[in-house]
């Protein structure tokens, strides 16, 4: 998966390091305190982490290409690691989780495994945010491994691979220029102690 990122990293960082993700933001922020701490989770670029920074977020950093460790490094002056979703070592260290179109290169059959790293990576009741494509079905292109979801087949995902309560899902469009017709998933989710409790209900209200 890097290889893409390694090969085309001049184009994908043109196309996605000013565009604006505001929106997104606003599904994650509120439902955390000023100054808490986020592991921005396959950071790309770094435009989320130094967005995070310039609002008083404590902020960590990965990503498995080096181009964009790197790039990130530049961007933000933060020690950027440079491992998998798979590698993850965190121990209950982050009020929140942003992962934001990096969780969907994750294949599927791996995804319950990597949500319970997410899950151990957070302090009790900590957020994560993902995003991924909004199909019905997984997909490779350019070499890349797309994990989909729609809100249905999230939702029993997240009820199998457990640890998570499920504030929110929102569909949205691609933000990136000529690509608006894509469509995403985006969903807020808190962890929870016993790793059987049911999802919430959509929409809950940020505490």
């Amino acid at each position: 998966m890097p290889d893409y990122y390694e090969h085309h990293a001049d184009l994908f960082l043109s196309t996605t390091k000013d565009i604006d993700m505001g929106m997104q933001y606003q599904m994650f922020l509120p439902y955390l305190d000023p100054g808490a701490r986020i592991l921005d989770a396959g950071c790309g670029s770094g435009r989320d982490s130094l967005a995070f920074l310039t609002l008083g977020f404590v902020v960590e950093a990965f990503d498995l290409s080096p181009s964009m460790v790197e790039a990130a490094k530049a961007l933000t002056g933060l020690e950027v690691r440079c491992l998998s979703f798979q590698q993850m070592d965190y121990d209950a260290e982050f009020d929140g989780i942003w992962a934001c179109a990096s969780l969907l290169h994750v294949p599927k059959a791996e995804l319950a495994e990597v949500f319970g790293l997410l899950h151990r990576a957070l302090i009790d009741e900590g957020i994560l945010y993902c995003s991924f494509k909004l199909r019905d079905t997984d997909f490779s292109q350019d070499g890349r491994h797309f994990t989909c979801f729609t809100p249905d087949s999230f939702q029993t995902f997240l009820h199998q691979a457990g640890g998570f309560s499920l504030l929110l899902q929102k569909q949205s469009n691609d933000v990136r220029p000529g690509r608006e017709h894509e469509l995403w998933l985006n969903v807020v989710l808190r962890k929870t102690p016993a790793s059987n409790q049911a999802p919430e209900e959509a929409g809950s209200t940020p505490r």
